[in-house]
């Protein structure tokens, strides 16, 4: 049942862009791969992401593993079992996300059934790297993936590195189009983000969050005043200086 505020307890969307809720960005990461994967228009790949050729498991591949949309739990789990053994965070998924689409683009293949797996490895590799202050090596996630060798992680990365064109610079204008963009994802699939009751030690920390972007906003301003008290001295100068200078012309 959906939760409303009442007088004697109030409910916070508890994820904001700076912090979002990691349960709830990593499943909605999770179901913007599914549709990735559910509405691609061909089935274009690269060995170096095939599953059957590099597999993450010594299991063998079904034959028919490609031809399988995987569901929306199974990319979930498989993306938080990542997240959880090597302790990112819900910034980092969205950075995934965003290296996930570039590759797209920029290798101009499709996410497909048999290489959805190694596409996403290839980006949480790549994101934890370069957005968490402790990366996690390559060896980490060999310990994750057992059956996988640090080699064939060197290679994933490198080639995941190429096709990018080694852009892996997320301004936070992208991010941010990012956040709002899996909110609404999850909205319009019932996919809410959670509400949890206002607590006090909740409620002393937005207090003290807002008192300091109230003094950014009021020292952004005395600023602004004295660099336009500045601006208008040196016009007034300019001024003085071209009514001088035109004096002296004239006479």
């Amino acid at each position: 049942m959906k939760k409303s505020s009442s007088c004697s307890t109030i409910f916070l969307d508890d994820s904001t862009v700076s912090q979002p809720n990691l349960k709830s960005t990593v499943k909605c990461v999770a179901l913007a791969i599914y549709f990735h994967i559910k509405n691609r228009t061909s089935n274009k790949h690269l060995d170096i992401f095939d599953e059957k050729l590099h597999p993450l498991t010594k299991d063998s591949v079904p034959e028919d593993y490609d031809r399988h949309n995987p569901e929306h739990r199974q990319i979930y789990k498989f993306v938080r079992t990542l997240f959880n053994a090597a302790q990112l965070t819900a910034e980092c998924a969205i950075i995934t996300l965003v290296y996930l689409e570039r590759l797209l683009t920029y290798a101009e293949i499709d996410i497909t059934p048999g290489s959805w797996k190694r596409i996403v490895l290839g980006a949480i590799l790549l994101a934890s790297k370069v957005w968490d202050d402790q990366a996690v090596w390559n060896v980490d996630y060999c310990q994750i993936l057992k059956d996988i060798t640090v080699e064939n992680m060197n290679e994933l990365e490198r080639q995941f590195l190429e096709m990018l064109q080694f852009n892996i610079n997320v301004p936070s204008s992208v991010y941010a189009k990012y956040y709002f963009d899996l909110r609404t994802l999850a909205e319009a699939n019932e996919l809410a983000f959670p509400a949890e009751p206002l607590s006090r030690s909740r409620a002393q920390k937005l207090e003290a969050m807002s008192r300091i972007a109230e003094d950014r906003v009021v020292g952004g301003l005395v600023n602004s005043q004295i660099s336009a008290q500045k601006r208008w001295a040196s016009l007034d100068n300019v001024s003085c200086a071209i009514s001088r200078r035109s004096v002296a012309i004239l006479s």
